[in-house]
């Protein structure tokens, strides 16, 4: 009986071990936004996060991309949290988690995932009236390959 109790107690400390080795330490990276040429970048430093997203235009836009900064951002163990700022009645909100992805390491494509809720919200001039699109997205870091351009 005392050896079947110290092997449950054992493979329960050897549990909670492998859990806490899984823990991600930092969210620092660029991941893919709302399409293959978006891009979200982080850095996390203790707990807050800077950043950007760049989000590709169409070919009638003078720009090829528009930078939003991301103004407020935060991360509580695997809870993120950021919003940009506003260009042209436009800005971004996301809630949601951190998660490991199908990738190795983490130079690999898909190391990390964000997984949550991003808000589209735009306003008119006029009113400043807002219109906010909810979509369930799913962001994956991009590889150190992906990255190096």
């Amino acid at each position: 009986m005392v050896f079947v109790l110290s092997a449950v107690l054992f493979a329960i400390g050897m549990a909670e071990a492998q859990k806490d080795s899984d823990e991600i330490v930092d969210i620092t990276g660029k991941y893919q936004f709302l399409t293959a040429d978006d891009t979200l970048a982080l850095l996390e430093e203790d707990g807050k996060l800077k950043g950007y997203v760049d989000v590709s235009q169409s070919d009638e836009e003078s720009d090829s991309f528009l930078s939003y900064p991301i103004v407020q951002g935060s991360r509580k163990k695997n809870h993120v949290e950021f919003k940009t700022s506003k260009i042209h009645q436009r800005y971004f909100r996301f809630a949601g988690t951190v998660e490991r992805g199908a990738g190795i390491e983490a130079s690999d494509p898909d190391y990390l995932r964000l997984v949550g809720a991003l808000e589209i919200v735009a306003s008119k001039g006029e009113t400043g009236e807002e219109f906010v699109q909810r979509l369930q997205v799913v962001f994956k870091s991009r590889g150190k390959s992906e990255t190096d351009d």
